[in-house]
């Protein structure tokens, strides 16, 4: 018999991977904080719980997909949190983007209950969970890992579920994978101001470089968004602005230098200042745009 899988976050990433589950033939709880996805889940086959405790009391395997390291907290350690109703073999999966220092932490709390706990964030947004290709980064017990590996390989590529160390790891290599990705947006909108500035076609600019050394998945996705004016959300910019604030944190506990990060930060904040906190990331490039005198047509919703 399949041992139940407990699932607690239902939103925009939560559903559609927890979706995958019931899909693969796997036995689902899930608990969310509003009932429609609860109800659309147990339509499709799962069953409802009523707390964090509950599923962990009905669950070998309990996983967690919330928007940030306070939410993360209280489902695991509030009242009727995970932890009350831990069982001492099971195995707790955290595939939020939190802290990586609240993430172990977490983790050590897990193991004196005696289960086992992963970081697990993804890269892939929206469409990843919806099309089950997300990138997963895991730290943690490497031997647990492996257990787990072909349940993580049901909400995502399988080529791309990758062990990165010990607890929290998985945290800090979301870190790097947003600091890179935000450096690279960056340059891009840097690039598209300078042509359309100059009075040159950003289009072709970017036909160019696709071709060349300065290809990227940034330049083809988000290059394309940022010429058609189009940022419906895959990626919220609040949420990729909660990752900034953590990468800037690792930082300072770390001791690293990260200079372009912080002007990423900056202008980040600068587009939800402006009311951009519900725009696809991508819509950062709008700030230097303004910037040059170069913006297009107002940013879509």
């Amino acid at each position: 018999m399949l041992e139940n899988i407990g699932f607690i976050g239902l939103g925009v990433m939560g559903k559609p991977m927890a979706k995958h589950l019931v899909a693969a033939g796997r036995r689902l709880v899930v608990h969310n904080r509003s009932r429609p996805a609860v109800d659309e889940l147990v339509a499709a086959g799962a069953t409802a719980a009523d707390s964090p405790a509950d599923v962990a009391r009905e669950s070998a395997v309990v996983i967690t997909m919330l928007p940030d390291t306070p939410d993360v907290e209280r489902v695991l350690t509030g009242p009727n949190g995970v932890l009350s109703g831990l069982q001492s073999t099971a195995v707790v999966i955290d595939m939020s983007s939190i802290s990586p220092a609240a993430a172990e932490r977490l983790a050590t709390l897990v193991a004196e209950k005696g289960a086992s706990m992963l970081d697990a964030p993804v890269s892939g947004g929206e469409i990843g969970a919806i099309n089950a290709s997300l990138s997963i980064m895991v730290g943690g017990d490497e031997a647990t890992f492996h257990r787990m590996k072909p349940i993580l390989g049901v909400m995502g590529d399988k080529e791309r579920v990758v062990y990165i160390g010990r607890s929290g790891a998985g945290q800090i290599c979301k870190i790097c994978n947003q600091v890179a990705i935000g450096c690279a947006l960056v340059g891009v909108s840097e690039a598209f101001a300078l042509a359309k500035k100059a009075g040159v076609d950003a289009a072709r600019v970017r036909q160019a470089l696709l071709g060349g050394f300065a290809s990227s998945r940034v330049l083809d996705v988000h290059g394309e968004r940022m010429l058609v004016d189009n940022y419906k959300p895959g990626f919220r910019a609040r949420l990729y602005q909660k990752d900034l604030r953590i990468a800037v944190e690792a930082a300072a506990v770390n001791a690293v230098a990260m200079p372009a990060t912080a002007v990423v930060a900056q202008l980040l904040n600068a587009l939800i200042a402006a009311g951009g906190a519900e725009l696809d990331y991508a819509a950062i490039g709008t700030v230097l745009l303004k910037m040059a005198g170069a913006a297009g047509d107002r940013a879509k919703s």
